[in-house]
């Protein structure tokens, strides 16, 4: 393992190729195909990888992070604009304790680390703002596009229909581990119509966006001429300066009896008592910000980083300005390269997923785009004033 640069890889021309099998059993009703598309997807992804992005050469970018280099698809560019800071905190960087000992085994070993100064976007990218990005380059995301015919030779053309996975709470008490309980694809749900047919973005202007895969992620990112922030970066900001701390906001689940987060109370998946006034997704800035100025650091959505994922990468990784490994290993599922995310969501739960803590590490596929899922942007340049 080492810190180099992401390595080269070509954008998937068609997304979620294991969809076949579950336009397949559409017959059968959306339930089975939603179960089904999260077993196939796994499988597939081992024995197809790997189409994603290929690496321009070094020559940086707007918001391009030290020693890294700009991403270029086939997908038709986007036209950057010049970056801004506005809506973003400046970070001062320093050192931090990075990952926890009483976590997962891919919080540790917790070492010291080191992050240069960069700025971080106040808040997750919200609706509105992603609705601008996609007028003014009529970009297409991934949960949009159309499956190609010769990808999926058999199934009938009626059935290859854009869609994604939404969450619904199941009949009855699921297996703990059994997360396809509560995903359902849903053929036309994307950023648009999160749940689905019949829900719109519209109203929800200020809540974050989701159902953004990494690589849509990265085109916003391009466009707005930021970038994604690497794990470091991210857990650095997230923890304000509380370094060690459980949360973002201190030692406390509900300091003064108060969430400071909008996640899951109740008995995940099966009933949300919606104790932080939120069933889903809330506008962002709901919650109290960090010690940085920073909203939603925990809980909401999950956040993409620009690192790939390896459980072990702790052990090796450089102590300054990590960016991540250049390979990409979960062993729960080889051969399928994932990407990191970070700080929980909405379905987090402490007797499920904990992921709202700022050590808390989950990983997907870059071209996985689902209803909990957001991000937010970095930028390196200048400190205020100059």
């Amino acid at each position: 393992m080492s810190d180099a640069p992401t390595p080269p890889l070509v954008e998937p021309r068609v997304v979620r190729r294991t969809l076949t099998i579950a336009f397949v059993l559409f017959g059968v009703g959306f339930l089975l195909g939603g179960l089904w598309v999260f077993r196939e997807v796994r499988r597939v992804q081992r024995i197809e990888r790997l189409p994603a992005f290929e690496r321009a050469p070094d020559s940086g970018g707007p918001g391009a992070a030290p020693g890294s280099s700009p991403t270029r698809s086939n997908v038709a560019p986007t036209a950057a604009r010049t970056a801004s800071t506005a809506g973003m905190a400046w970070i001062p960087g320093g050192r931090f304790r990075r990952g926890n000992d009483r976590g997962a085994s891919d919080e540790q070993p917790v070492r010291e680390m080191e992050v240069d100064p960069f700025w971080i976007d106040r808040t997750e990218v919200t609706n509105e703002q992603f609705a601008e990005f996609v007028k003014a380059t009529g970009y297409v995301t991934v949960a949009e596009r159309e499956p190609d015919p010769a990808q999926y030779p058999g199934v009938p053309k009626d059935k290859l229909v854009p869609g994604a996975a939404v969450f619904r709470s199941p009949k009855q008490q699921p297996e703990r581990n059994d997360f396809l309980s509560w995903w359902e694809y849903v053929p036309g749900a994307s950023w648009r119509r999160p749940e689905g047919p019949g829900s719109a973005w519209v109203g929800r202007e200020k809540h974050p966006v989701v159902h953004v895969c990494w690589f849509d992620a990265v085109k916003y990112a391009e466009w707005a001429g930021k970038r994604l922030p690497t794990e470091a970066e991210w857990e650095f900001a997230a923890r304000g300066g509380l370094d060690g701390a459980e949360f973002v906001w201190g030692a406390e689940l509900m300091p003064g009896g108060r969430w400071q987060a909008n996640i899951w109370q109740g008995d995940f998946p099966m009933s949300n008592r919606a104790e932080d006034g939120f069933q889903t997704t809330a506008p962002v800035g709901s919650f109290p910000a960090n010690r940085f100025g920073l909203h939603d650091m925990a809980g909401n959505v999950w956040e993409w980083c620009s690192d790939w994922y390896r459980p072990d990468y702790y052990e090796s990784c450089a102590s300054k300005n990590p960016r991540g490994p250049d390979s990409s290993l979960d062993p729960d599922e080889p051969g399928v390269m994932k990407k990191v995310q970070r700080g929980g969501s909405f379905l987090c739960n402490d007797s499920y997923c904990g992921g709202y803590r700022p050590s808390s590490r989950m990983k997907a596929s870059p071209d996985t785009a689902l209803a909990h899922s957001g991000f937010r942007c970095a930028l390196t340049a200048p400190p205020p004033g100059r």
